[in-house]
């Protein structure tokens, strides 16, 4: 369905949809031109939110409360992300995807993550961070190879945090050894997102300790090489979204799966996390909205002394703060997106809008159970889940601390 949307949306050239939502710097060259709002998207992108809120509504919300209690993603689920053309959003049709915008992907996370975060990120992950280091860095042998079966069939997981290496990501242990056409992996992988499900793994080793982090190398496995899930992760939230730690003992990986060359997966991790802090950012923002669209109608139906509860001055206010909040964050990340869109410099936005939505999305899942009182902590509505949900925000792909420091280190740089 999606792939459909992609090819007959639009009557215009993919490269002009893609940058369909142009740059200030681009539209002050045009004399008379409209400077759009960030709310402004193009059709295609409209459609694409359109279909995945009913994908969303229709498939995957009657399925939320099973799967957090069984702590496990349906696999009906992840089928229907394939079929949906949404496992390869910005893939290029010839490798078996729908060829779309990074904003189109980034509105596919923010629909999902209103019904479920946990298949926002499982979506998340594989668009942002698996397939991207495969369109940026692989060979185009590679990418013939690799990138129709993330699109069509196979999930993928990106292997890099360790027990010692989590916000010092560059100190992990995992060790790649040559042997002949080979390379000999070592070591393990803590709290990777859709390990337990997915088929390829982007996994991170050091091929020469003695050059620091530059002996850091990015190689592609499969499950079959002998990864083993050593431990599945219980967690507060995201249930239903696979953390696991992985156990590497000699897996075999010959030396043509290695992308984008020997010592360049440090590069390649700090790239990529840059952009996945935006897919985070709408993971959070989604989030927040739906505990907002969930808690609100009802405090308009129940009434105490005599009138709705939610026409108290004391609630209609925190209504208001928390709707504000949330544009600010839908805002920021939007932002964000159009600058990585668009080639301009994104680092400091991307921190930003993931600093911002990770609170907010705390805060207003916080207030929405508050909101609802009673009914609101039991788990009878799902608006708990929200606020479970949450807090993983502020801890991964760069914790909040980081983010602050990432955007301080920018306000050094401009004002010192």
């Amino acid at each position: 369905m999606f792939r459909n949307i992609v090819k007959t949306a639009l009557p215009v050239p993919r490269r002009t949809v893609a940058r369909g939502f142009a740059t200030t710097r681009t539209r002050r060259n045009v004399e008379g031109a409209r400077i759009a709002s960030l709310d402004t998207f193009t059709e295609e992108e409209n459609m694409i939110r359109e279909s995945v809120q009913r994908f969303a509504t229709d498939v995957v919300k009657p399925k939320v409360r099973e799967m957090d209690e069984k702590e496990m993603m349906d696999p009906s689920i992840i089928k229907g992300l394939f079929e949906q053309g949404l496992m390869g959003i910005e893939t290029s049709a010839d490798h078996g995807g729908s060829e779309s915008s990074f904003t189109s992907a980034i509105i596919a996370i923010e629909e999902l993550a209103k019904v479920d975060p946990s298949v926002s990120v499982l979506c998340d992950v594989h668009n942002t961070l698996v397939n991207t280091v495969l369109r940026k860095y692989a060979t185009e042998e590679q990418k013939a190879k690799w990138l129709p079966q993330l699109s069509e069939s196979k999930l993928g997981s990106f292997c890099l945090s360790e027990a010692a290496s989590g916000s010092d990501a560059f100190a992990l242990q995992t060790r790649a050894t040559k042997s002949g056409d080979d390379y000999i992996i070592n070591g393990s992988k803590m709290w990777i997102t859709n390990s337990y499900e997915a088929e390829i793994f982007l996994v991170f080793a050091n091929i020469d300790s003695s050059k620091g982090y530059k002996g850091i190398t990015c190689f592609l496995a499969t499950k079959d090489m002998g990864v083993q899930i050593a431990k599945k992760e219980e967690k507060l939230g995201i249930r239903a979204s696979s953390t696991c730690t992985l156990s590497f003992d000699d897996v075999k990986i010959p030396a043509a799966n290695i992308i984008g060359g020997e010592g360049k997966g440090y590069k390649i991790a700090i790239e990529i996390l840059n952009e996945g802090r935006i897919g985070i950012a709408a993971q959070m923002l989604g989030l927040a909205q739906g505990a907002f669209d969930l808690a609100v109608p009802y405090t308009y139906q129940r009434s105490q002394f005599g009138q709705p509860i939610g026409t108290f001055q004391g609630m209609a206010f925190q209504f208001a703060e928390a709707a504000t909040q949330i544009e600010a964050a839908r805002l920021l990340t939007y932002n964000a997106a159009r600058r990585k869109e668009s080639g301009l410099s994104f680092v400091k936005e991307a921190a930003m809008a993931k600093w911002w939505a990770s609170k907010v999305a705390e805060s207003v899942s916080g207030k929405a159970i508050e909101w609802m009182g009673g009914t609101g902590f039991t788990r009878e509505t799902g608006v708990e889940k929200y606020w479970r949900d949450s807090k993983i925000g502020a801890i991964y792909e760069g914790t909040s601390n980081i983010q602050l420091q990432t955007i301080a280190k920018f306000i050094q740089k401009e004002h010192s």
